[in-house]
């Protein structure tokens, strides 16, 4: 497909079609309707994009993206510190929330395990949450929810998990299958998720 007659569209169809999913036509689209949009609304989504690159920055307990570290979840008192679900992504994070079923605390991996893609144990915050699990100061029982997403990696990385904590008697449970084979947390509604949680079966 030919390049814009202008420049200055072409460069920004260039930099919309690095966005994952968005394919050439796509941004094509997406630099359309920008053109269309009031130039004040343009100003200020460039000021959102540099804002929460500027900004934002991964909670030193949790590592769910934040303004502020640490971040509003793990510093409240109304939160249960005698439950960390454990999610791959930050997303994962807004879909469980969306629920407002789960009360407890959170730990974020940055993935999953993946040999194909090269990613493994080390690559995660696995060891992270090792540590929070057996710090000295806490003190009484703990439960480790596995919110993997349903695929192999999921599965792997829970396992592998789950193998971690057991021996340290902490209880791991792992979210109910109410989700759909090879499906992902942050897509499915509330009801499905809520589900899922409340239906966790214990490993190990």
């Amino acid at each position: 497909m030919g390049q814009h007659t202008s420049r200055s569209v072409e460069a920004l169809v260039e930099q919309l079609s690095k966005l994952p999913t968005v394919g050439r036509k796509t941004a094509q689209r997406l630099a359309s309707y920008v053109l269309k949009m009031p130039r004040s609304e343009v100003v200020m989504l460039a000021e959102a994009l540099v804002a929460a690159k500027d900004r934002v920055v991964n909670c030193e307990i949790c590592y769910n993206v934040t303004d502020v570290s640490p971040c509003p979840i793990c510093v409240s008192d109304k939160r249960d510190r005698s439950v960390i679900c454990v999610v791959e992504e930050s997303n994962d994070v807004t879909a469980i929330e969306r629920t407002q079923e789960f009360r407890g605390q959170y730990h974020v991996l940055g993935g999953v395990i993946s040999p194909l893609d090269g990613i493994g144990p080390d690559d995660l915050r696995i060891r992270e949450l090792v540590g929070r699990v057996s710090a000295p100061d806490r003190s009484g029982s703990l439960e480790v929810i596995l919110a993997m997403n349903p695929n192999v990696e999921g599965d792997t990385t829970a396992y592998y998990i789950s193998q971690l904590l057991t021996p340290l008697g902490v209880e791991v449970t792992r979210i109910a299958r109410g989700l759909p084979i090879g499906g992902d947390l942050e897509y499915a509604d509330e009801a499905t998720l809520s589900r899922a949680l409340e239906g966790r079966v214990a490993l190990g």
